[in-house]
């Protein structure tokens, strides 16, 4: 990966519907042989797909939420099968300390809330136990990857 490749990962992540033409423009490439790099970096995984960032609370999503899960290791497959398969989870990490999973979920209100606790959560395969943490203000919101990666100088040199 170059500097162009870097500049054109940075330039998608701050606006993915600009034109070819206009991402080209601002990378110092034509068109053609831009498109054949934003290609092969759709082609390498590196590019993972491209969508709308959209306020939850404006499409009645009000409480976001962050659960650790702790769960039976035994049903760990099962457990994230579960998971991909239930909307109101966002995003599913596994992590290192207390618990074995971190879930990101969007609910309408604390009792939609309370309802994903006591009988989506708690019937996923393995589950244990959980700890729920409500998020009451959003401070930052999608954070570009392309830039903590260049404050850890996590992009490669060419």
């Amino acid at each position: 990966m170059d500097r162009i490749d870097r500049d054109i990962l940075s330039a998608l992540e701050a606006d993915a519907r600009q034109s070819y033409a206009s991402l080209a423009e601002s990378v110092g490439l034509s068109k053609t042989p831009c498109w054949n790099r934003v290609q092969a970096m759709e082609e390498a995984g590196i590019i993972t797909g491209y969508r709308a960032d959209i306020d939850p609370a404006r499409i009645n999503l009000g409480v976001m939420a962050y659960i650790q899960v702790i769960i039976d290791s035994a049903r760990r497959e099962a457990f994230e099968a579960a998971v991909l398969d239930t909307p109101a989870i966002l995003e599913c990490h596994t992590i290192a300390g207390d618990g074995d999973y971190v879930l990101r979920v969007a609910c309408r209100d604390v009792d939609d809330l309370d309802h994903l606790l006591r009988f989506d959560i708690v019937v996923l395969p393995g589950v244990q136990r959980s700890s729920t943490m409500v998020c009451l203000k959003t401070i930052k919101r999608g954070g570009r990857v392309t830039q903590a990666a260049h404050a850890r100088e996590g992009f490669s040199q060419a």
